[in-house]
């Protein structure tokens, strides 16, 4: 099973390369598999270090809803 999560870009590097904020957390991904102009603020989805796609940030702020939810849910059943 594949997990890709959407994560906002907080900094662009060098060599198609960025940063993002993923849950608190900082990772450098790359940005070579998009064939879309990505700037800082935008939301992408991320799977294995590399950006899939653009995401809006409607988009990006329902799923990450979804996965809190999810997560919620798992500690509840402990």
């Amino acid at each position: 099973m594949c997990l890709a999560m959407p994560a906002r870009i907080i900094s662009l590097l060098e060599n198609e390369t960025a940063i993002i904020n993923l849950g608190g957390v900082e990772k450098q991904i790359s940005l070579a598999l998009l064939d879309t102009e990505i700037s800082i603020g935008d939301y992408v989805v991320v799977h294995v270090g590399y950006a899939l796609t653009r995401l809006d940030e409607v988009q990006a702020q329902q799923t990450l809803a979804l996965f809190a939810q999810m997560q919620s849910a798992k500690e509840e059943t402990k």
